[in-house]
């Protein structure tokens, strides 16, 4: 695939099998990751790989942090299973070097992307991913399982893995709507 099809035909796959990347597609795509944009180079990235039993430990945070908030079964059932949408779950933080130069939210949107990244080498390998914040990411019982600190921030869950349904069609933009000019 060659690099303009991979970014104009992105997409998030919702749910997907096994096979997760391992051996030489794993490493390329923590090696894409580190060629994110890093002003400075501060390299302020850490990668938590989930899978296996790991998935099931991210799932028992997920449900910690839920019950911690006293919520509704129906959520803390969907926590449970949240982790299980894909072989391979790969939480994303950015890893702040307070008071550089570098602004923090520099160093956010560089491990921005490094999901983004990878990403795409995990689709340009032959699998596939989504990339998902949400609520989980900012709870205090998650960053703390996760040894998130400080300013650090988990920018994002990281589901790899293999297409296992129909991809639906892909939507063209309209650029009118998002492209103006000075």
């Amino acid at each position: 695939m060659d690099a303009l099809s991979l970014l104009l035909t992105r997409r998030s796959i919702p749910k997907l099998a096994t096979p997760a990347p391992s051996g030489d597609a794993l490493e390329n795509i923590f090696k894409a990751g580190l060629r994110a944009p890093d002003h400075g180079g501060l390299m302020p990235w850490r990668f938590i790989v989930s899978e296996g039993e790991g998935l099931q430990r991210l799932a028992d945070i997920l449900v910690s942090a839920a019950k911690a908030d006293e919520l509704e079964d129906f959520v803390i059932e969907k926590a449970s299973k949240a982790p299980f949408r894909a072989p391979m779950v790969i939480t994303v933080v950015s890893k702040v070097t307070e008071g550089h130069k570098v602004p923090v939210i520099e160093q956010h949107l560089s491990a921005g992307c490094a999901v983004q990244a990878m990403q795409m080498a995990a689709v340009a390998q032959g699998f596939s991913g989504f990339w998902r914040t949400g609520s989980w990411a900012y709870h205090p019982v998650v960053r703390e399982a996760l040894g998130v600190q400080g300013e650090d921030m988990i920018v994002g869950f990281l589901y790899l893995g293999s297409v296992d349904c129909r991809e639906a069609k892909l939507h063209e933009r309209d650029l009118t709507k998002f492209v103006e000019y000075l």
